[in-house]
């Protein structure tokens, strides 16, 4: 018998003459081998020896000279069959593929050579006619063999050995707890997992968790790329429906779907867990927050530093500062006690000259007494009397003394000359400072044109007073000041008159009145004139009887109000109030007085009634426009 004529009838015999062994590199195909031994090859005219037939049945046979001695490989010969019995060849996807092959000890770190040998072990002890020679019972439809071939398919085909390692029954997905033994034990406890964990990387080689001697750039980069894992782990060996079994291909791109969906959650399952598992080791690792530790004493060292910086150089400021404090302070105590001494001295002189005058009108009042005031009549010494005092009030010390030496010798005679003199000097001085007053108030008036000019010179005092009260009113900055200035005084100085004055005539006034200083000359005057006029007419009111007149009552009211309607509020009052509600924020102090005040035809409630009347006519327009707008829309 050749080996082509047992290929091409697909008939396994095992001959007692030749070794052979059975090759199953093809799942759907067995074929015998002829054995090669390591010591020499056995020939063919001579039956095979007891020590090669044991090699041959044995366990430790292996092909393609492999060592027999391989202690990983080994495992126990009964406890293996009596797996093998229990398994059922039905479920054999439920079936631990590493066990069955005898790999248990060694799973996913098993190399495709170690897979490769072990299979051929379980072929040569267990294949149903290897078992048949020896007398065994074999059902051909319910053996075990046919879990040791399934076991082969899964774990010596890359893909699906990686889809079977991906769900793994021996596999610890748990994640350690934060308890106080792991954190003693760290590297340890977690050193394994990571380990474990290590074999789904899609990356190598993968960072080891290293130990407390481990740098930051080591520390770093173990986390680094923990937080960047890429998995490859994949679960389509549990998909609960198979796509070859959809009747078509719409029912098996529905089992495809169905089976994505499945895969895609328990990925992502799997990578909360890793994520779950790098954040608990970050957050326990006596390295990090030793490194935390570090950082931060290395912040707190430059924020110091840097605040000790600055505290040095603000103190280096401070005391340029103040040495150029000390030094200005110096010059000014210096130039202090200068102009204290000057004011001392000018004080000394002042106080010299207040003794010295005193002590001469004191001289002078005593002579004038002594001569009874050079007063002939009572009347004239009352006279006297108050020349004595205007002489004192007008003369200076050497005039005094020098007037009191003409009236111990010249007497009455002197006494009059002097009071004449000083009468016409006084009124001389009074003359010429009104003369120069009219000169600064005429050439400023030259400056515009002839006209203004002589509107300018009409101004009237009552006028001029309200002009400054207006400027007042309205300050600057006042949105077009010199019109509303204008307003108020044409509507409140009238005075019965067709004089309209415009904002033109009104700034001019306003210039010449503040660069000539009128408000000091000419309104001053009159305006002590009046004093004085208003004193004598209250003197002679207090002399004279008082006579009781009975006046005649009059109405002022129009019709409108006397039967209780509201006036009519005019443009100019109008523009008025705006103006005022403009100038007088809702933060002034006494606003409606103030706007009262402007406005004068109307009273304070008159101004707040018509505001609140603006108001809900503006808000009125506001809904109008409104709905207008919504009802567009």
């Amino acid at each position: 018998m050749g080996e082509g004529h047992l290929e091409g009838s697909r008939q396994l015999t095992v001959s007692l003459y030749k070794p052979w062994v059975v090759d199953y590199t093809d799942p759907t195909q067995l074929r015998l081998v002829q054995l090669e031994c390591k010591v020499r090859k056995l020939k063919v005219e001579r039956p095979p020896t007891d020590q090669e037939q044991q090699k041959v049945n044995g366990v430790g046979a292996v092909g393609d000279g492999e060592d027999p001695a391989d202690e990983k490989l080994l495992v126990n010969e009964e406890e293996d069959m009596n797996y093998l019995r229990s398994l059922d060849p039905k479920e054999w996807k439920k079936q631990d593929h590493y066990k069955v092959l005898g790999l248990e000890n060694l799973r996913w770190k098993a190399t495709e050579s170690d897979i490769k040998k072990c299979y051929r072990r379980k072929v040569l002890r267990h294949h149903p006619d290897k078992r048949k020679a020896q007398g065994e019972e074999v059902r051909e439809d319910d053996d075990y063999f046919t879990c040791i071939t399934k076991a082969w398919e899964t774990l010596g085909d890359k893909l699906k050995r990686r889809s079977y390692d991906s769900v793994d029954p021996h596999f610890d997905d748990n994640v350690p707890s934060n308890n106080e033994y792991n954190k003693a034990h760290f590297y340890k406890v977690f050193g394994e997992v990571f380990e474990t964990n290590a074999q789904w990387s899609e990356k190598t080689p993968v960072p080891k968790l290293g130990n407390a001697k481990s740098t930051r750039e080591q520390v770093d980069r173990f986390y680094t790329f923990w937080y960047n894992f890429e998995s490859w782990r994949e679960y389509s060996y549990l998909d609960e429906e198979e796509k070859e079994k959809g009747q078509d291909r719409e029912e098996r791109k529905w089992i495809e779907k169905q089976n994505k969906a499945v895969r895609a959650k328990r990925k992502k399952e799997e990578m909360v867990r890793i994520r779950g598992l790098v954040d608990l080791a970050y957050s326990i690792d006596p390295r990090i927050a030793k490194f935390k530790q570090e950082d931060k004493d290395k912040k707190v060292a430059a924020k110091k530093a840097k605040q000790d910086a600055a505290r040095a150089r603000q103190e280096e400021e401070e005391r340029v500062q103040r040495e150029a404090e000390d030094k200005v302070r110096a010059a000014k105590e210096k130039e202090e006690a200068k102009e204290k001494a000057r004011q001392s001295a000018l004080k000394a002189e002042r106080e010299a000259q207040k003794r010295a005058i005193k002590k001469e009108r004191k001289s002078l009042r005593d002579i004038c007494k002594k001569n009874d005031y050079f007063s002939c009549n009572e009347e004239e010494r009352l006279k006297h009397m108050t020349s004595m005092e205007m002489l004192c009030e007008a003369l200076d010390a050497v005039q005094l003394g020098e007037l009191t030496s003409e009236l111990q010798s010249l007497g009455r005679e002197a006494f009059l000359k002097s009071v004449e003199q000083t009468e016409k000097r006084i009124e001389s001085e009074r003359n010429q400072h009104l003369e120069s007053n009219n000169v600064k108030v005429n050439s400023s008036s030259t400056v515009g044109s002839v006209s203004a000019a002589k509107k300018n010179t009409e101004w009237p005092a009552d006028e001029l007073q309200m002009l400054i009260k207006a400027v007042n009113m309205f300050p600057a900055g006042t949105n077009q000041r010199w019109e509303v200035v204008a307003n108020f005084l044409n509507q409140h100085c009238s005075n019965g008159t067709s004089v309209v004055r415009t904002a033109k005539e009104v700034l001019a006034k306003a210039k010449e009145l503040k660069g000539g200083d009128f408000s000091k000359s000419q309104l001053k005057d009159q305006a002590n004139q009046k004093a004085y006029d208003n004193f004598e007419k209250e003197k002679k009111a207090t002399v004279a009887p008082v006579v009781e007149v009975a006046a005649v009552s009059e109405r002022f009211e129009s019709v409108a109000e006397q039967q209780g309607l509201a006036k009519a509020w005019t443009n100019e009052e109008q523009q008025l109030l705006e103006q005022a509600l403009k100038t007088y924020g809702a933060s002034t102090p006494e606003r409606w007085d103030r706007i009262a005040e402007c406005v004068q035809t109307r009273t304070k409630k008159e101004c707040m009634k018509r505001y609140k009347e603006l108001v809900e006519m503006v808000n009125q327009y506001r809904a109008t426009q409104a709905s207008v707008t919504a009802k567009a829309k």
